[in-house]
């Protein structure tokens, strides 16, 4: 099950107290205080595994504890600091604060490990407070708190390229051409429940990756369909692939099909728009020869480079890949 986002807590670990302790010992007359520190307490550490692909864990598990730190002890003996937590996400993952929305962090690189909650630091013993005046202190320092907080998980695939269309305009077809992925297909729409990621090879020496997403209609940002809930996943691709239905079977005008799709980029994010695009007409075998036509001509109009495929025959594939691998 593919799951891209959670909310967890996570509570670093407390301080230990400081320790009240007077030396008792035979030939050492007033000995003096020798209570120890407590020791420090564990941090919580978000750390990435290129292993994990999912937030699915967080499911099930919403709360983290780090090991509190032990407290001091007599003969000046400091407690033992509290383990730290590691909790391994997904590569891609963006955390921010639940309460305030605040990015705390965004994990873009693989083995990164950043602190989210620090641990408190452990209290003074009364060791710590003897003076020239004040030989034998009856008071020691509690721990401080360790820091917990609400965060919200939020995974966002890292792939160079993004497939977005209508549904059933054969994204999932192409990817499956095009690289080792194979989701579902089938004759019906929204066959993609969830993100796929493919990796693409050109020449033997060149690769890209691709993130196909379940196809978006009219009103997405509406929440109508699927929803825009997983345009996220191709926020970080530098190009697009806009897949058209060129073929006598859909009765969309092509024009039409490209500002909806469009439209709702621009509702979801401005930048998302903005990005380069390659507009891919789409089921040349069972083509329109009018609505090819008229999405040449548009093309050319408004300088957007067109690449016709069919992913039945193979027909355009490794020409699409060159012009991907051109525009990257």
């Amino acid at each position: 099950m593919f799951i891209d986002e959670a909310k967890i807590t996570v509570k670093a670990g407390d301080g230990g107290h400081g320790c009240i302790a007077f030396r008792r010992e035979k030939f050492v007359p007033r000995g003096g205080p020798s209570g120890g520190d407590g020791g420090n307490g564990g941090n919580v550490y978000l750390v990435t595994d290129i292993h994990e692909n999912t937030l699915l864990k967080f499911r099930y598990n919403h709360t983290f504890r780090a090991e509190r730190g032990r407290h001091g002890e007599g003969s000046n003996r400091r407690g033992r600091d509290g383990e730290d937590l590691e909790i391994k996400i997904p590569l891609g993952t963006v955390v921010s604060d639940d309460d305030t929305g605040e990015i705390i962090h965004d994990f873009t690189q693989p083995n990164e490990r950043f602190v989210v909650a620090k641990g408190g630091r452990g209290g003074h013993g009364n060791a710590h407070f003897a003076s020239s005046v004040n030989r034998a202190p009856h008071k020691a320092q509690d721990g401080a708190l360790g820091e917990e907080k609400d965060l919200r998980l939020e995974l966002k695939l890292l792939a160079d390229v993004g497939l977005v269309g209508f549904p059933n305009v054969g994204k999932s077809t192409l990817i499956s051409r095009i690289s080792a992925a194979r989701p579902k297909i089938a004759d019906y729409p929204f066959t993609t429940l969830e993100p796929q990621l493919g990796v693409v090879s050109v020449d033997t020496d060149k690769t890209f990756v691709v993130a196909d997403i379940p196809g978006l209609i009219e009103g997405a940002h509406l929440g109508h369909g699927l929803g825009i809930q997983f345009l996220r996943h191709i926020e970080r691709t530098r190009l697009l692939l806009h897949l058209i239905d060129v073929s006598g079977a859909n009765d969309r005008d092509p024009i039409d099909e490209f500002h909806t799709i469009d439209s709702e980029l621009a509702e979801y994010n401005s930048d998302l728009a903005k990005k380069p695009k390659i507009v891919v007409a789409a089921k040349m075998d069972a083509a329109d020869p009018k609505k090819v036509q008229k999405l040449q001509r548009w093309c050319k109009k408004n300088d957007l480079e067109l690449v016709k495929i069919s992913s039945v025959t193979g027909e355009g594939l490794d020409d699409l890949k060159h012009a991907v691998v051109s525009k990257l």
